[in-house]
């Protein structure tokens, strides 16, 4: 084969923890009898609670293939690429082994939003409860410091009102605030969805509708942008770039594999998955080099039912992050399928693939 695939998984291969009936059907398509891949595959999600390892083990289990880490793309994934923050103290966002992620990625000095918390109580007031019942005084400051948002976190308002700290007291909470300090320390995010879907019937808020309550109190606050140093996740060239680097790893290691010609970016979301993998699409053709394209089902995000024009949002919303512009041809997808059983079954009528 001169293609891969490219797979999102919430909303494709599983809607929460329950998998999608077609996702096995086409996964058994995809190995041969001893389980290898016979096709270079690479499962990019915009999840970021997890190491790889453990999103691997729980696809290995739902699909029933074995699938390795160094088949999973998370949407922090990128950071391995940013040296130049990982000897400093950051401060990260979100949920799961946030420590552990971190450090696996190259973070030498991480803090969750939580120890931050515990060094300074007086600053989490929103739930009475939780406010400490006698006046404590830490000293506890910061170095050079930069925040990452690996995800949606549990308490939101905790999580905004330290964030928003943070960035206001150049990374020294608990001093006054100082508008002043603008552009505020860096901030690097993973993961821009509105919404995803799992078991409910309708989408769940998702990490980009965190970003947006953050961007709008700090300009509620302050009067200016929040400026990210770097976003990532789908749909950003970033994420796709390193997802292809993937892939391409992968048909190196396959005796008679020739050079990854196509990607094919499975997906069930036009602002993520069609969005990025157009987005990418262009970036190759640039090149010359391949193509990426998309291939959008109908079990996630995405409902035929109630799309827009063109394929895009219903009533003209843009879900898209704040900084991707919208482009009514990044959100046309090359092809629409019911779900991922019958992507596969297209893309291999298309390459005149024989497994």
């Amino acid at each position: 084969p001169s293609f891969g695939f490219l797979f999102d998984i919430d909303g494709v291969l599983v809607r929460g923890k329950t998998p999608i009936p077609a996702a096995r059907t086409a996964f058994q398509k995809l190995v041969n009898s001893q389980g290898q891949f016979l096709v270079p595959v690479v499962f990019v999600t915009n999840a970021g609670n997890c190491l790889r390892q453990k999103k691997a083990d729980q696809l290995s289990h739902l699909l029933g293939v074995p699938i390795s880490q160094d088949q999973v793309m998370m949407s922090h994934s990128p950071l391995r690429m940013f040296k130049h923050y990982h000897e400093k103290c950051v401060l990260v966002s979100g949920q799961g082994p946030l420590l552990d992620i971190a450090q696996d990625l190259g973070f030498c000095q991480p803090i969750t939003i939580e120890m931050l918390r515990e060094k300074h109580p007086l600053l989490d007031a929103v739930d009475h409860d939780r406010r400490p019942n006698v006046l404590v005084s830490a000293y506890f400051c910061f170095k050079a410091l930069s925040v990452v948002l690996f995800g949606e976190p549990v308490r939101w308002e905790t999580s905004l009102q330290l964030i928003i700290d943070v960035l206001l007291t150049s990374g020294y909470p608990g001093n006054p605030y100082h508008h002043e300090n603008y552009p505020h320390i860096p901030v690097l995010a993973c993961n821009m969805d509105l919404m995803w879907v799992a078991e409910a019937q309708s989408p769940r808020f998702g990490h980009g509708t965190f970003m947006v309550c953050l961007e709008n109190i700090y300009k509620k606050i302050t009067g200016r942008e929040l400026k990210y140093e770097a976003l990532m996740g789908k749909p950003s060239r970033l994420t796709y770039q390193f997802a292809e680097q993937l892939l391409r790893a992968q048909a190196l290691h396959r005796p008679g594999q020739q050079p990854i010609h196509t990607l094919y970016a499975v997906g069930d979301n036009v602002m993520t998955d069609v969005y990025g993998a157009n987005l990418w699409e262009g970036q190759l053709a640039a090149a010359a080099a391949a193509h990426c394209r998309s291939v959008l089902v109908c079990t996630g995000v995405y409902d035929p039912r109630a799309a827009g024009p063109r394929h895009g949002p219903a009533h003209g919303a843009f879900h898209g992050h704040r900084d991707f512009g919208f482009d009514p041809a990044l959100v046309e997808p090359d092809h629409i399928v019911p779900d991922v059983d019958a992507a596969v079954d297209l893309v291999f009528q298309l390459e005149n693939f024989a497994p």
